[in-house]
Formats: C-alpha cells, structure tokens, sequence
C-alpha cells in the first residue's frame, strides 16, 4: 500500500534536508520505504523508516534542532 502525502512533510534524512512525497509499507516484518526529494538537488531518494526524521511538527513540538542522527 502507497501513501502520497497530500502536503509533502519536511523530513530529515542521513544525507539532509528534505520533502517526504509518499511511503510505501512493505508489510509486517519490513520497514516501511520513504521516497524523499532532497532540499539541496532536487533528487528523489528512497529511505527505510529508521532513518527518516520529522524536521518539524508543532502539535507534537518536534523542531529541526532535536533531531540526530
């Protein structure tokens, strides 16, 4: 199952910044396959679920400064 993202979210990734366009679940036993373009290219590159982080969320106070990896 493939959910596009009605907003892209702002994510942030191992190699930055970046927009989350849709993820794919790969079912129970998988992590799920984020498709990302990145801020700094426009590129478009695939991330597993651990390695994808909010860049900001004010309902939940995420902010980009909290997140490491």
């Amino acid at each position: 199952m493939i959910h596009e993202f009605r907003n892209p979210m702002p994510v942030l990734t191992p190699v930055g910044d970046g927009y989350a366009i849709y993820v794919e679940s790969s079912g129970v036993f998988d992590n799920d396959v984020w498709t990302v373009c990145m801020c700094a290219d426009g590129s478009v590159k695939h991330f597993n679920t651990g390695q994808v982080k909010m860049w900001k969320n004010a309902t939940f106070g995420i902010e980009k400064g909290l997140a490491n990896f």
